[in-house]
Formats: structure tokens, sequence, C-alpha cells
């Protein structure tokens, strides 16, 4: 069976990489209880000191997978999911989001999850689940956005390319898609090769401050 995350490591910092490509990597639960696995792993590691998440192509992550919420299991699935959210939400050293595609409901949530993100002129964010009757995280995206653009995002559902992504704050840098890894990567590796303690201590501050979310 082909594993649903393929991890790198190199100089310091590593590469998850999201491998469900023909489901559009849509967060299942063995996907989510994978993701908290690997960060897990991360956060232990002493070679490793910053992280690029990212996606097996066309997609960065679709969200949540549908096919769990047959018989009105959304609640279920939504209230399973507190502690792969808190996990990715307050992982201890940096995360950068490589959005690669389409980021779209809980992908972009774990995207806004991430301390920063990049994104390749293919991405699409947005939380199209509020028209088939699933909330948005309004409180997360208001962290990244603000509030104006924060509310349009969850009341609408309507859905923005990469370069509108820039524009409101949702990305800090648009790339071409063939040097969106590479960039990350990079910028995952200058981290890295800060002097001790520095970014550790500086992810501390960022949870710290950030609001209260996902707890139990």
């Amino acid at each position: 069976m082909d594993e649903l995350t393929i991890l790198e490591e190199t100089d310091g910092a590593a590469v998850l990489t999201l491998n469900r490509a023909d489901k559009r990597n849509a967060l299942s639960g063995v996907l989510r209880d994978e993701i908290v696995r690997r960060l897990d792993l991360l956060e232990k590691s002493d070679s490793v000191r910053a992280v690029v998440l990212t996606g097996a192509a066309p997609a960065f992550c679709a969200g949540f997978d549908r096919s769990e919420f047959s018989g009105g299991a959304m609640a279920e699935v939504f209230a399973a999911a507190t502690e792969y959210h808190r996990r990715v939400y307050t992982f201890a050293k940096p995360l950068i989001a490589a959005v690669n595609g389409p980021a779209l409901g809980g992908g972009c949530d774990l995207a806004a999850m991430c301390d920063f993100r990049l994104a390749s002129n293919a991405a699409v964010f947005g939380q199209p689940q509020v028209r088939f009757g699933a909330p948005a995280i309004y409180e997360l995206m208001r962290a990244v956005l603000g509030t104006g653009p924060a509310r349009e995002m969850c009341l609408t559902g309507r859905t923005y390319d990469a370069q509108e992504a820039l524009q409101i704050g949702l990305v800090n840098r648009v790339v071409e898609p063939g040097e969106l890894l590479a960039t990350a990567t990079a910028m995952a590796r200058e981290i890295a090769a800060l002097p001790e303690a520095i970014p550790e201590g500086a992810k501390h501050g960022f949870v710290a401050l950030q609001p209260r979310l996902f707890e139990s």
C-alpha cells in the first residue's frame, strides 16, 4: 500500500508531502492520523528545525474526505478531527505551506494553520464547504486575514486564485509552479541555519499569542 505521506529531510529541514493524489489529498481520518504521527516524530527530531508541508500534484489538499460524511456523520468527523487540528496548529517548529494547487475547505485551513504560505500560480483557496452546510473555521481565518476578508471568505464560499490570495494576505509569495518546492525548501533551510533556539523560540512565541483554538 502506498504511503499516505512522504517525508524527506535535508540540511536541517524536512518536506512532508500529502500523498493521496488520486483523492486530491483529501483529509480522511487515516491521513489525519498519519499527519499527526509525522509531526510528532518531527517535533522530537534533533536534526529537523523547520518543515515544509505540501501536497502531491495536482492538489495541495481538497479538504475533508466527504465520503466519510455519509449517514449524517459530519459532526462526528469534525469532532474526531480536534486533535489533528490542535497538533498542526500548535506544532512546535516553523511550518511552511507550499501550496501547489487547490487548498479548499479543510485544505485551506491546513495551509492557514502553518506559519506562512508560499503558493504557485496554480493554487486556489476558499471555503466552499459552506455551500453544502459545513461551517468554516472563522476564528482561524480571521487570525490570518483580519475581520473583513475572513468574513467574506467564510460567508460566500467563493474561491480565490493565488494573486487574490496574495492581495488579501493569505499567502506571502506567489511563484511559478516549478519553483515552488525549491523556494519553500530553501526558506526552511535558511530558518534551520539560524542560531540555536531562535526558530524554536520564535515559534513558541507565535503559539502563545495565537487564538486558543481546537482545545478539547
